[in-house]
């Protein structure tokens, strides 16, 4: 491996793209640090202090902390993912964008474009409700904004909607002139960036006695395991082998050839885990609006939905579990294979083409599936268990007996502060791996080693 580091310096083309990301996330960090006009800093502090468990929360996980700090990222990348998931699912209700998807480049480009109108228009409607939220806030250290007005409102939502704009572009000139998925590598920035203080606080409470050195032996042997396991699903495929017939076309023949269908353990990605938290994380945020706060009956059923209590949990897994199944049947058609593997002549040995073909990778994706819906949800409600755990003795009726059987760390966790796992830690590993895999293939098509000798790096997509 530190060969394989060697080699990326030894080629001008690949060092130059690599310094150049660097930069570009250089960038990206300095901007998260620069205040957006008429923000009072302290008081902001203290209100976000109040909405943890939320959607800003969750937002502001995504931006890296610059959202709790109102900085002009504060919007981070998320208009843009919002936009693009919209584009995506418009895609297969919309006969016009499901035509430009087939059109190979000139309609990828199509959907680019209207990718980025509908994160500029995200971001107008986003900053001007955060301006206007923001005004009617106020943290213990008193109002959050200073001087209330249009004037606000406009330099509001002229900071976040231009900031928003240059991180898409900054993610897209990384993706064309750097290493890597420029947007991902952009979230994988945001959330990296939090580690060191995590590991800097683990070690202030493992000093001072507020945690134990078993506990800390404990969580990295956990990290491990769930960084190998999420390493190794992400890798899983399902290979269906594809037999294509030959054809002969005057006196060439084509076809005659094998080849198979790769079929993801996970193939939602990350997607249902966010869909999931987003869902969740916006009954919380209502609630802690002032009109809701002496409703005596809301707060009650919120209360339910805290983070970590068993109800979250499971409404949590239940989410995870059922996106994953509507994304998959969004993004992947198995008539639309059985289809077109018809037509070029191809059909997997043992099953008819056509229909019969569609009902077999439909019953075999169903399976993966499930077991990538499971894998999400363990991987996702793990970090809840370890920090807090199960908090099975909220629940009524049976609560207090379940207390009694299951062991002391499920119940109550191992009082971890800082957060891993869940949607970060699946981001990051999985952003990770696709760098590498796309560095390595830069190294062996110039005839250098790989990070990994006598085999291929395979990210997510490889």
């Amino acid at each position: 491996m530190i060969q394989a580091f060697k080699n990326i310096w030894s080629i001008p083309e690949l060092r130059m793209r690599v310094l150049f990301t660097l930069a570009m996330l250089a960038v990206y960090r300095v901007g998260a640090h620069i205040p957006t006009p008429g923000i009072d800093a302290t008081a902001l502090l203290a209100f976000f202090e109040q909405q943890k468990g939320g959607i800003l929360g969750f937002v502001d996980l995504f931006s890296g902390g610059a959202f709790s700090r109102l900085t002009i990222f504060a919007l981070g990348i998320m208009p843009y993912i919002t936009a693009s998931i919209i584009l995506q699912l418009l895609t297969v209700v919309w006969p016009y964008l499901e035509k430009l998807s087939k059109e190979g480049e000139a309609g990828r480009k199509k959907i680019t474009q209207y990718t980025r109108y509908g994160t500029v228009l995200l971001s107008l409607v986003q900053s001007f409700g955060i301006s206007l939220f923001l005004e009617q806030q106020a943290g213990q250290l008193g109002p959050v904004v200073s001087e209330p007005g249009w004037s606000f409102r406009f330099m509001t939502v002229l900071t976040l909607t231009t900031g928003t704009a240059f991180i898409m572009w900054l993610g897209e000139q990384i993706s064309e002139r750097g290493i890597g998925n420029g947007i991902s590598l952009i979230i994988y920035a945001g959330i990296v960036v939090g580690f060191p203080n995590a590991v800097a606080s683990t070690l202030v409470d493992l000093q001072s006695g507020a945690i134990s050195a078993f506990t800390v032996i404990i969580l990295i042997g956990v990290m491990v395991a769930v960084v190998a396991a999420i390493v190794l699903v992400e890798r899983a495929q399902r290979r269906i082998p594809i037999q294509y017939a030959r054809r002969v076309v005057g006196r060439r023949v084509y076809g005659g050839s094998s080849t198979y269908l790769p079929l993801r353990v996970n193939t939602a990605g990350v997607i249902p885990v966010i869909f999931a938290s987003s869902m969740l994380a916006i009954p919380q945020t209502f609630g802690q609006m002032g009109w809701a706060q002496n409703i005596a009956w809301v707060q009650n059923g919120l209360a339910l939905l805290n983070y970590g209590e068993p109800i979250y949990n499971l409404l949590y897994f239940t989410g995870i579990m059922f996106f994953c199944f509507f994304y998959v049947s969004i993004i992947f058609n198995p008539m639309d294979q059985a289809e077109n593997m018809k037509k070029y002549g191809g059909y997997i040995p043992g099953i008819r083409p056509g229909k019969k073909t569609a009902e077999y990778i439909d019953r075999i994706l169903t399976r993966l599936t499930t077991g990538g819906a499971v894998y999400l949800g363990l991987i996702s409600l793990l970090p809840m268990i370890l920090i807090s755990g199960l908090r099975v003795q909220n629940l009524p009726v049976i609560g207090e007996a379940l207390d009694a059987i299951l062991p002391g760390f499920l119940t109550e966790g191992l009082n971890l502060k800082f957060f891993f796992g869940g949607t970060s830690l699946l981001i990051v590993v999985g952003v990770a791996m696709d760098t590498v895999q796309q560095i390595e293939s830069q190294l062996l098509m110039r005839h250098y080693e790989g990070f990994m000798k006598g085999s291929r790096m395979r990210g997510r997509r490889g």
